[in-house]
């Protein structure tokens, strides 16, 4: 297989397919790809042309073609199956584009457990997100846990705090049509104006000015506010009137590139990612695939699903003929 098709964005809100030629190095393993999803709230920047100038560099995916602001080929969510070499057959993840077949080194592939189902591993880059916010958030036995915001990353945060013991988590949301994801996860829900506030922590995932100042209205004294959005280009106004001062709050940006301080010393990214894997074998968590895509359709239907507000993970998918 040496010609692949990619979706590239070409300019503010306008993509392609494009014809591609393989060109792998001989140790590279050719992979054919079965699903990738689409990250609503980071490619949607990347659509719209928001990527600050600042953070062109910092903000490439992995792999990345063109660059920002446009052209660009974006992505990093794919599940994918050997076909040649002595890993023939395995199903693989790694953080490439939406590509029908490509060819990577090695090491960049992490085979999905046998008890995680393909179709569901396209969740694993927002389940390694998550991770890195439940270590940020340092979510404690019994503590009082908020989420603001119920996309795919802030619902998987709730469902990660959910399971630690004696935890209290409520998901919060301006779509009351959340609730019953949160059931689904294992957490309360409430909208933002009927929140208990006085908690432990409090994960803010809405990448709004509204949504962090709720999420500062809602923390404890000394609690700890986690922001987990990239809010791109511009400025986003911080609330630091009121009783955050008297309160001692502590403001944390979470940030997937970089492993959390407290972690650096044992966990790599290859650790942290097989681990974030693993945490997907619970079938409730179906419940974040908002929809599916043909790979063939997914030019007329990118826009759409990106600016959809009910998009969570939009899993694309490759039927090979």
């Amino acid at each position: 297989m040496t010609q692949a098709k990619a979706l590239w964005i070409t300019g503010p809100e306008q993509v392609e397919m494009r014809e591609v030629q393989l060109a792998p190095k001989p140790d590279d393993v050719h992979v054919r790809t079965l699903f990738t999803s689409i990250s609503r709230g980071t490619e949607r920047l990347v659509y719209r042309g928001h990527v600050p100038v600042s953070e062109h560099d910092t903000m490439r995916a992995p792999f990345q073609e063109g660059a920002f602001t446009f052209p660009v080929k974006y992505g990093y969510a794919a599940v994918a199956e050997v076909i040649e070499g002595p890993q023939a057959g395995e199903t693989v993840f790694t953080l490439f584009p939406h590509q029908s077949h490509f060819a990577v080194p090695a090491q960049a592939l992490t085979q999905v457990p046998e008890d995680v189902p393909a179709a569901r591993a396209v969740l694993a880059a927002n389940m390694e997100t998550a991770l890195n916010i439940t270590w940020d958030a340092q979510v404690g036995i019994g503590d009082q846990v908020v989420v603001v915001g119920c996309g795919v990353v802030g619902a998987l945060a709730g469902y990660l705090a959910a399971r630690i013991a004696g935890t209290e988590v409520t998901l919060t949301d301006v779509d009351a049509s959340k609730a019953r994801l949160a059931q689904t996860l294992g957490c309360e829900f409430a909208q933002p104006g009927e929140v208990k506030g006085d908690a432990d922590v409090v994960i803010h995932a809405s990448a709004s000015a509204a949504g962090l100042e709720t999420a500062i209205g809602l923390a404890g004294v000394e609690a700890r506010v986690i922001e987990a959005s990239w809010y791109g280009a511009g400025t986003t106004p911080v609330p630091l009137g009121g009783a955050f001062h008297q309160l001692r709050l502590q403001l944390i940006s979470s940030q997937v590139g970089r492993i959390p301080a407290r972690q650096a010393a044992r966990w790599t990214y290859g650790r942290r990612l097989r681990k974030a894997l693993s945490l997907l074998s619970d079938p409730c968590l179906d419940a974040l695939i908002s929809g599916e895509t043909a790979f063939d359709s997914l030019a007329d239907a990118y826009g759409g699903i990106l600016n959809a507000p009910a998009t969570l993970c939009h899993r694309v998918r490759y039927d090979h003929h």
